[in-house]
């Protein structure tokens, strides 16, 4: 590919780059660059937020670019303050360690492994000592840490700000000092960390790295920023039924964005198809994306089961069964007991918004099912789950 067909794909779906100009010399060089992405492993699992970015990654590497991958076990204990009106809390390392691991585990789903290079930064942070720190404290002053929005907001609202959130950026610029990063990607709230990271790499003689930001994808609530605590999340680790509910159930002014930060389909032909047949167009972006995790074929059988169950209103064939005995249940119970869904917090939810059938009727609060007077019963959990309780 040429310069300028690189930059088409380089360039679709971000929120910022600094600059252009830049990533054009530094593509013309017509050697690999080293393009970094760093993400603290604060939470178990990674969602279609996180893959945004994660896809804009594989485009580097698909041209021919080394991709580091740099987990955070030691800024993680520090805890990124971007976005934040509060202070993270912090996580003790076993936790650090074992999300690092489900984080390597999921990566690969999208990015290919072989050219993947994965390192945590406490093999240099950690080494740093006290003479590095204050250094490295020497390079920012107070008042440029307060000209980023969060902290401002903050500093405003007497909320408290720590000293350890003023050294994140500085900790997450080192990085890219250390692997000489020629590219950074972040979220368009880390825009502050980047730049920091082209900063220290001026200060040390290095040439600063390109910074490239990409939106932050809303969750199946069409308002707030994908993620866990705002339970409007689709884990890249979902089922592939639900995957394809949760996908089906998103609002239809954000399919375009979707579409755009997601999949690799033509946005001439996607926003057409999209104002034509919304219906379908949804449907068939939840079949392309479970398509990308699960192979096309698994994606074509969801599609076949959710037209099954929402056109022609019909049970599946195969659905699950479980054994209980003929007693009575608090309804969030009987519902833990299928084992679909693991949070009870996440079952009153679903019970308070109607999101439970039992026997084809809306549930909405948590009643008490006496199984006595049944042999067996169909509940739907959400969309896409239904489940045979067979009474014993």
């Amino acid at each position: 590919m040429n310069i300028e067909q690189q930059l088409e794909i380089l360039l679709r779906g971000i929120s910022d780059i600094v600059s252009v100009q830049e990533l054009k010399e530094k593509l013309l060089l017509a050697k690999p660059l080293v393009v970094k992405l760093g993400v603290d492993p604060t939470s178990k699992d990674l969602h279609l937020g996180h893959t945004v970015i994660l896809r804009k990654l594989k485009q580097f590497q698909d041209l021919g670019h080394k991709i580091v991958f740099i987990i955070g076990d030691f800024t993680a204990k520090v805890g990124d303050p971007s976005g934040r009106d509060s202070t993270r809390p912090m996580l003790t390392e076993v936790e650090i360690l074992h999300n690092a691991k489900t984080y390597q585990d999921q990566v690969f789903k999208i990015l290919d492994k072989d050219k993947t290079e994965v390192v945590y930064n406490s093999r240099w942070l950690g080494s740093l000592g006290v003479d590095g720190i204050l250094n490295l404290c020497s390079k920012y002053t107070v008042a440029r840490m307060l000209e980023r929005d969060d902290f401002e907001k903050r500093f405003k609202n007497n909320t408290p700000i720590t000293i350890l959130e003023f050294i994140y950026p500085l900790l997450q610029g080192y990085d890219s000092v250390s692997i000489k990063a020629d590219v950074e990607l972040g979220g368009n709230d880390q825009k502050f960390n980047l730049i920091v990271g082209r900063e220290l790499q001026k200060d040390v003689g290095q040439k600063p790295q390109v910074i490239l930001t990409m939106p932050l994808l809303e969750g199946t609530d069409g308002v707030r920023k994908m993620s866990k605590s705002y339970n409007n999340y689709i884990s890249i680790t979902e089922s592939p039924q639900d995957m394809f509910g949760k996908i089906m159930s998103i609002p239809d002014n954000l399919m375009l964005r979707y579409y755009e930060l997601l999949t690799d389909e033509d946005m001439k032909i996607i926003k057409h198809f999209c104002e034509t047949d919304p219906r379908n167009a949804k449907s068939n972006l939840a079949q392309i994306i479970v398509g990308q995790y699960y192979g096309k074929e698994t994606a074509v059988k969801q599609k076949e089961i959710f037209d099954k169950t929402f056109k022609e209103k019909k049970i599946p064939d195969d659905i699950k069964e479980i054994k209980v005995k003929k007693q009575k249940y608090d309804l969030l119970e009987l519902i833990n007991k299928t084992g679909i869904i693991k949070s009870k917090s996440e079952i009153k939810r679903l019970i308070n918004q109607g999101g439970i059938k039992i026997n084809q009727q809306k549930v909405t609060q948590n009643i008490e099912v006496n199984l006595e007077n049944y042999n067996e019963l169909i509940v739907q959990i959400g969309k896409l789950n239904f489940i045979k309780i067979v009474v014993e």
